[in-house]
């Protein structure tokens, strides 16, 4: 514990300095402004500070980089909130209530409790991660290819499982996702798998493009018709960014189980933000007393992603310090700069350079302080999107998502993908069936694909390294016990009113 404190007390001497205080606070505001726009994200506001980061020390360089990914975290719900459009995969949660919030005129309280969610679970990630980062890092050691293609399972089905319609529609959204996901050249074997002779689609479909075409085309194809019947209504009035004491009762329990979920979750390299918000989304509808009002303006169902994708951010820079393996895209870009600046990653970074990785962890503190700073006063300015008439909002939206959709790979056959997903999203919602399984499944289901035979390439093809481990155990047993509590649930309350 004394060692910890001292260690403690010499980053927050390097924290403090003026200059530092100066680098996180702009990677924080430049970090959220980028994760407001669609398509780009965090990773992508890391790699637009790099530039700036050569010229500065390592210190300050991580401290950059570090207020860039929290603070894209940070704004990345901005935009998924006021107009339903996920700045990023992990703001993909936010849509689910966030945007019913928005329509329901309490745009002010969904900023808010974005906000206070996202530092809340910003800085108890923190303070665990000072007291538990080689712990938790060795701990995420044991997960082999079995255990992640089992956590994977267990998020996709609790995923589907738990959807707002019912568990059939939620299963076949899933398995549209993992068609999606199988699209591109085989990672093994090199063989082109449904790409149809289109040479643009042997790299896959970026689950970025997705997204946009559903939130964001989706949106405006839904919102259209809307307009076109005069049933949109547009929030003209605006009060103070803040929640009321109803709105706290009902959020503070979800963001407290919410940060240590997405902490674990982010500490799994490759698993992330969106994996983190949307089990932690399942997880407080599970929880629930008032499931059905999930989807429909749930305050907590806002909170408890927001507090869980920050966390998340948090725990995936603890294998990129620890051990150098990079626990997410961002933390990638992140670990490269470092390398440029002739520092390695890993254990010795620590006993070497104690100043530069304490003095990071240090900054999170004061990043943490300064991203919600920054959020409240421009959250006061970005409620008022909602008041701009829809024929000039919706061609902003459209832009950005054409822009943001062209930015990812600098294709035009991105573009047409785009539009085929916004149709289908627009489908999807008429049918009643839920678009988060097969996001997520889009996103994971290469990585799950690859872990799956990389274990049984491993075992020699025994089928017994998938109940080999306690960990392996535990997370069968989660993911059947997440496909039948909705079932039992749902029986119980049929029987209850019938």
């Amino acid at each position: 514990m004394d060692v910890i404190l001292s260690n403690l007390s010499l980053g927050l001497q390097v924290a403090l300095q003026p200059i530092n205080i100066f680098w996180v606070t702009l990677g924080g505001l430049l970090g959220t402004v980028i994760g407001m726009l669609p398509g780009l994200g965090p990773a992508t506001g890391v790699a637009v500070l790099l530039p700036l980061t050569f010229t500065m020390g390592p210190v300050g360089a991580l401290i950059t980089m570090a207020g860039g990914y929290y603070g894209a975290m940070f704004g990345g719900s901005r935009s998924s909130i006021l107009i339903n459009t996920p700045g990023d995969g992990a703001a993909i949660a936010a849509t689910f209530d966030g945007y019913p919030l928005a329509m329901k005129g309490r745009a002010e309280a969904a900023l808010a409790i974005s906000a206070i969610a996202s530092f809340i679970g910003g800085m108890i990630s923190t303070i665990v991660m000072i007291f538990t980062a080689v712990p938790v890092a060795r701990l995420a050691i044991k997960f082999g290819p079995a255990e992640y293609f089992l956590l994977m399972v267990f998020a996709l089905s609790a995923t589907a499982a738990m959807s707002k319609t019912n568990v059939v529609k939620g299963f076949i959204s899933l398995f549209l996702g993992l068609m999606v996901s199988t699209v591109g050249l085989d990672a093994q074997s090199g063989v082109s798998r449904f790409t149809f002779g289109i040479l643009e689609l042997q790299g896959g479909i970026d689950f970025l493009i997705i997204i946009l075409g559903i939130y964001a085309l989706g949106e405006v194809f839904k919102s259209f018709r809307m307009i076109h019947e005069g049933t949109r209504k547009v929030q003209t009035k605006f009060g103070p960014i803040w929640i009321t004491k109803e709105d706290w009762k009902r959020s503070w329990l979800p963001i407290l189980r919410s940060t240590p979920l997405g902490f674990f979750v982010g500490v799994l390299p490759g698993a992330g933000g969106t994996m983190a918000a949307l089990m932690a989304y399942n997880n407080e509808k599970n929880l629930s007393k008032h499931p059905e009002e999930f989807g429909k303006g749930a305050i907590e169902g806002l909170a408890a992603p927001e507090a869980a994708n920050n966390a998340a951010s948090v725990g995936a820079l603890i294998p990129m310090m620890t051990l150098g393996i990079p626990g997410s895209g961002t933390t990638a870009v992140m670990m490269g700069a470092l390398l440029m600046l002739g520092l390695q990653p890993g254990p010795l970074l620590f006993e070497k350079h104690p100043d530069i990785a304490w003095g990071m962890i240090a900054s999170m503190i004061i990043g943490n302080v300064i991203c919600i700073i920054i959020n409240m006063p421009l959250a006061k300015m970005l409620v008022r999107v909602l008041a701009v008439p829809a024929r000039y909002l919706f061609p902003i939206v459209l832009g950005l998502a054409f822009i943001g959709t062209y930015a990812i790979n600098n294709m035009v056959t991105d573009l047409f993908i785009m539009i085929i997903f916004g149709l289908i999203g627009l489908f999807m919602e008429k049918a009643d069936i839920p678009t988060s399984p097969m996001i997520l499944a889009g996103i994971v289901g290469g990585m799950m694909e690859q872990s799956f035979r990389q274990a049984r390439l491993i075992s020699g093809g025994d089928w017994s390294i998938f109940w080999g481990s306690p960990i392996c155990v535990t997370l069968i047993l989660l993911t059947i016990a997440s496909i039948v509590w909705p079932i039992v649930k749902e029986l119980k309350r049929k029987k209850g009113t019938g």
